[in-house]
C-alpha cells in the first residue's frame, strides 16, 4: 500500500503524518472510479486519502508496521460527498418562492425579484444553507453569490468549493467605466482558489461586457460560472433581440443592450455564448434545458460541462432537460440543486433521482445509467469546477484526494444494487458528512 512509506518512516521525516491516520469502514465502499468494495475501508491521513481497499486488508498492513489509528465503523454505504455544481445558498431565507407553482422562467423571475428586494440578512441566510447542504451530504458547492456578506460563506463554514460572484445589469460603458475596477477590488486579496466570476446570462449583460468577463477571469486566474438555456425565450432573445424575456429586460431599462439595441445575432444562446468566448474548460453552465443537438456539440467541443437541475425546473414551469441525450452523446456532466427559491431541499440525491427518472421516461436504457448519474453528482461536480485533479481534488475515493465522504443508509446485497439504491433513493438518506477528514455532521437517531 501507497500509506506505508508514510506510517513506517523515521519520527524525523518530514512528510511523517501530522495527525493519528483514521480509517473509515463499511459494508459498502463507493469509489466511483472503480467498482464498489464490499466491507470496504478508507484510510485517512492528514485529511487526505491515503489508501482504499477491503477493510480485512488495510486493518492487517496497518497491524504489521505497528502503528496506532482511530477506527469508524459505519453502517451505511461511504461514497464520496456529494458536489452541488450549481446553487445560491444566500436564497435560503426565499424558500416560500420556491414553495410557488410557475408558468416559467418570466413569471419565476418576478415573484423571486419582489421578494430579494425585501431587507435580508444574505450573510446568515447563505450560512443557513451551508449548514442544510452539509447535512444532506454535500462537502463542495458551486455557490453563486451576488451580495458581498454571502462571499465568504463557503470559506468561513470551511465547506470546499468556488464562490462565483455574480455580475447582470452591465452596460458595456458603465463596465469599462467603473465595473471592472469595482469586480477586482470586490475580490480584493482573497484567495483565488476559492473564487470565481459569474457572468449571470447571456440576456443580463451586454456582449462586450460577458466577453471582457473572460479576459478578466483570465487575469485573475479564477473560473467562470454561467446560467444557459435556461428560458424558453432565450433564443428569441439572441437570435432576434425579441420575446417575453428582451421585452422585460427593456421595461427594466437596458435597451441599450448591443443584442436588443441591434435585433439579435442570428444565433441560439449556446452558440452565441460561443461567439463571444464564453465557454470552455475554465467555466460550467447550469441548466442546459433548452440546447439542441448542435448546441450539445459545441459544449463538447469547447469542453464545458453544464450543471443539470431537474428540480428547480419543474419549480420554475420550464421543460425537461435533454438528459437522455446528454448521456447518450457524452457531455460532461455534474448536478446541481439551485436555491430553496426554486427547489424543494438542498440534498442533490433527489436531484440525481430525479434525472434518473427523466433519463429512463426520454429512452436512455443503457445498464450504466446509474453509474453515469453517480459519478455526475461527484466526479462531475469536480470536473465542473476543476478540482478533479491537484492540491484541492475531490470527488472520488482516490489516493491524494481530500477525504470528502458521505455515508448513506442505502445498503443493498450486491455492487449494482448498491449504486442504483444510491442514485433511485432520493434525499434524505444521508447519516454523516466527512470533509478532509473531520466529522462535521452526523445523524442522532
Amino acid at each position: 500500500m501507497d500509506f506505508l512509506n508514510s506510517l513506517g518512516s523515521s519520527p524525523t521525516t518530514t512528510d511523517r503524518p501530522r495527525t493519528r491516520p483514521q480509517l473509515h469502514t463499511a459494508p459498502w465502499v463507493v469509489p466511483v472510479t472503480r467498482e464498489p468494495i464490499r466491507d470496504g475501508a478508507v484510510l485517512v491521513i492528514d485529511g487526505r486519502i491515503s489508501a482504499v481497499g477491503p477493510a480485512t486488508e488495510l486493518t492487517s498492513d496497518l497491524r504489521r508496521i505497528g502503528t496506532d489509528w482511530g477506527e469508524h465503523a459505519w453502517e451505511g454505504v461511504l461514497m464520496p460527498g456529494h458536489v452541488n455544481a450549481h446553487s445560491h445558498l444566500q436564497y435560503t431565507c426565499m424558500a416560500d418562492v420556491g414553495r410557488g407553482v410557475y408558468a416559467g422562467f418570466e413569471d419565476w423571475s418576478r415573484a423571486f425579484q419582489v421578494v430579494y428586494e425585501e431587507p435580508h440578512d444574505w450573510g446568515q441566510s447563505a450560512a443557513d444553507g451551508l449548514a442544510i447542504a452539509l447535512a444532506a451530504g454535500t462537502t463542495a458547492i458551486s455557490d453563486i453569490v451576488t451580495d458581498t456578506e454571502a462571499l465568504e460563506v463557503l470559506k468561513h463554514g470551511q465547506m470546499h468549493g468556488i464562490a462565483y460572484w455574480e455580475l447582470m445589469s452591465w452596460l458595456t460603458d458603465e463596465w469599462m467605466t467603473r465595473g471592472r475596477t469595482e469586480t477586482i477590488t470586490r475580490l480584493g486579496t482573497r484567495p483565488r482558489d476559492f473564487l470565481g466570476l459569474s457572468p449571470h446570462a447571456p440576456y443580463s449583460l451586454d456582449t462586450d461586457v460577458i466577453r471582457d468577463l473572460s479576459t478578466l477571469s483570465e487575469e485573475l486566474g479564477v473560473r467562470r460560472h454561467m446560467h444557459l438555456a435556461e428560458s424558453a425565450w432565450e433564443a428569441e432573445y439572441t437570435l432576434s433581440g425579441t420575446g417575453q424575456l428582451a421585452d422585460q429586460w427593456r421595461t427594466w431599462g437596458y435597451g441599450e443592450f448591443a443584442l436588443l439595441r441591434g435585433g439579435g445575432t442570428q444565433q441560439r444562446p449556446v452558440s452565441y455564448a460561443e461567439s463571444i468566448g464564453a465557454l470552455g474548460p475554465d467555466c460550467h453552465i447550469a441548466h442546459g434545458i433548452y440546447a439542441d443537438a448542435d448546441d450539445r456539440a459545441i459544449l463538447r467541443r469547447t469542453h464545458t460541462a453544464v450543471a443539470l437541475c431537474p428540480r428547480s425546473n419543474a419549480v420554475i414551469g420550464l421543460d425537461e432537460a435533454p438528459v437522455a441525450a446528454y448521456l447518450r452523446e457524452g457531455n460532461l456532466i455534474a448536478v446541481g440543486t439551485d436555491s430553496l427559491s426554486s427547489t424543494p431541499s438542498l440534498d442533490l440525491m433527489g436531484d440525481v433521482a430525479a434525472l434518473y427518472t427523466l433519463a429512463r421516461t426520454q429512452g436512455y436504457a443503457d445498464a450504466d445509467l446509474h453509474s453515469k448519474l453517480l459519478r455526475a453528482a461527484t466526479l462531475g461536480g469536480a470536473v465542473a469546477m476543476g478540482m478533479d485533479s491537484g492540491e484541492h481534488r475531490i470527488g472520488s475515493l482516490a489516493l491524494g484526494a481530500l477525504a470528502d465522504f458521505a455515508v448513506l443508509d442505502t445498503l443493498a446485497p450486491t455492487a449494482h444494487d448498491v449504486v442504483a439504491a444510491i442514485v433511485e433513493a432520493g434525499d434524505g438518506h444521508n447519516q454523516a458528512t466527512i470533509i478532509s477528514g473531520d466529522i462535521r455532521w452526523q445523524r442522532t437517531n
